[in-house]
């Protein structure tokens, strides 16, 4: 198949999807300017990389190499969600405009944490952040991220992390659609979340299937079995509260 053409499918959907080629370089370990030639034409992505990049971009293999037009929208990924304890008491007692300044100086450090570790920005809501990671050790770049955002964010942040399978696609009326994740996994994200907020001490939280890629390499605080609104089954969650390699140098989260 022509380059060109391959890199055109790969520029097309990309910016269906309301991604950036930086997003697609995070999600896949590679550089920007790998895929900024791709697009070109002038390369083409290495045999390993074009299944996780087809399930990237929403579309199988066989259709970047023009066999047919089957998509795939759903791939494994670890979600991140935050918000700041307290934001809502916070926003009561300032002007809109200072509020939303105050939100964005948060987005701003959480963004580029999450750019430094891969992840791929989704979304703000009021206080919360949402973002994803996906590819090799996915998991342990997202808690790596989580545990980089307790000590560096100078604000009360609680963090919760879920890891499975994710759809990611356009989402809204096609006129104001932007990139969106959904599934059980993103809301477990949430919940997991919730229930960090529930106890004053704690800041991380993740699922099982987070703490599986860790390879027990973080410190663990309270593990419980938990119930959530809307899963018909306990989920296993735990507190993550430092590196373990780096307990010693005081790094664990206030």
């Amino acid at each position: 198949m022509l380059l060109k053409k391959l890199g055109g499918k790969i520029r097309a959907q990309r910016e269906k999807r309301g991604l950036k080629q930086q997003d697609i370089a995070n999600a896949l370990g590679i550089s920007p300017q790998a895929v900024s030639k791709w697009e070109r034409g002038e390369n083409a992505p290495d045999v390993s990389v074009f299944r996780p990049l087809a399930r990237l971009l929403g579309v199988s293999v066989d259709y970047l190499l023009s066999v047919n037009e089957e998509k795939e929208d759903v791939f494994e990924a670890t979600v991140f969600v935050s918000s700041v304890n307290g934001a809502h008491e916070r926003s009561l007692g300032m002007p809109p405009g200072d509020f939303a300044l105050w939100a964005n100086a948060v987005f701003f450090q959480l963004t580029e944490i999450a750019l430094r570790h891969e992840g791929v920005p989704i979304k703000c809501m009021g206080d919360a952040f949402l973002c994803f990671f996906s590819g090799p050790n996915a998991p342990r770049r997202a808690a790596d991220s989580a545990l980089q955002a307790v000590r560096s964010v100078n604000e009360n942040l609680r963090i919760g992390l879920s890891h499975g399978k994710i759809f990611l696609g356009a989402v809204g009326h096609p006129d104001y659609a932007h990139p969106d994740i959904m599934g059980e996994v993103v809301n477990l994200a949430f919940l997991t979340r919730e229930w960090v907020e529930s106890d004053a001490e704690s800041r991380i939280g993740a699922t099982a299937a987070v703490m599986d890629g860790l390879d027990g390499d973080v410190l663990i605080g309270k593990r419980e079995r938990v119930t959530f609104r809307g899963i018909d089954r306990p989920v296993e969650v735990c507190e993550i509260r430092a590196p373990k390699t780096k307990q010693k140098e005081g790094l664990t989260p206030a």
